[in-house]
């Protein structure tokens, strides 16, 4: 595996942690991108670092008398990143849910905020994070318009009666309520602007 070409070869200083987080990596995960914390803002504690992989983002502090603690979260499981650049530094900020499938059913948040990083390592890292965040975004959003379907009987966009199981009289018989569970799903960004206007036109057509 080569080393992620972002942000360069680690400084000799630096050259167990990055050993350490290649040695973390699992079967078929590649390390992508990575970042450290400026000397100027680690007076007191041993230096941060922080990893992207692709399954994971991943954190390395280095302890006192030897050794490192490591910490991670899955992609799948972040919910928001932030960035705030100064001149020299910048600060990343990263939101996940404690625990999480696809269909987001936890409520507990993780916050991780990692200050004074290496300015071009953080931008990195941050639109590595963004990427693999719009990756599960969508699979989430996947995955709720199929579970809300089945909740509402099943919805077939672009077949005849938007919505309606195996009964096509029963699911044409109120047409005032398959609009408003249209409308539901266009609120929570399950189905797209046009992909409503579709669904309500096929309503419509069936009065």
């Amino acid at each position: 595996m080569n080393d992620p070409a972002p942000t360069g070869p680690p400084e000799p200083s630096l050259e167990a942690a990055f050993a350490t987080l290649k040695g973390l990596l699992t079967s078929g995960e590649t390390l992508e991108a990575w970042a450290v914390q400026h000397r100027l803002y680690a007076l007191s504690h041993r230096r941060a670092c922080i990893a992207a992989t692709s399954g994971r983002f991943i954190t390395l502090q280095r302890r006192l008398l030897g050794g490192y603690d490591s910490a991670d979260i899955r992609w799948q499981d972040l919910k928001e990143t932030r960035i705030s650049a100064g001149i020299l530094a910048a600060d990343l900020t990263l939101v996940a849910q404690s625990s999480s499938d696809l269909s987001m059913g936890s409520e507990v948040n993780r916050v991780w905020t990692f200050a004074g990083l290496r300015k071009d390592q953080a931008q990195a890292m941050y639109r590595i994070c963004q990427q693999h965040d719009q990756v599960w975004r969508e699979k989430r959003r996947v995955r709720d318009l199929e579970e809300l379907r089945a909740k509402s009987g099943g919805v077939q966009i672009g077949a005849q009666g938007a919505y309606g199981g195996g009964d096509a009289a029963a699911g044409e018989s109120d047409p005032a309520r398959r609009l408003r569970q249209a409308r539901e799903m266009l609120d929570a960004k399950l189905i797209s602007d046009s992909e409503f206007e579709s669904i309500k036109a096929k309503i419509v057509s069936g009065l």
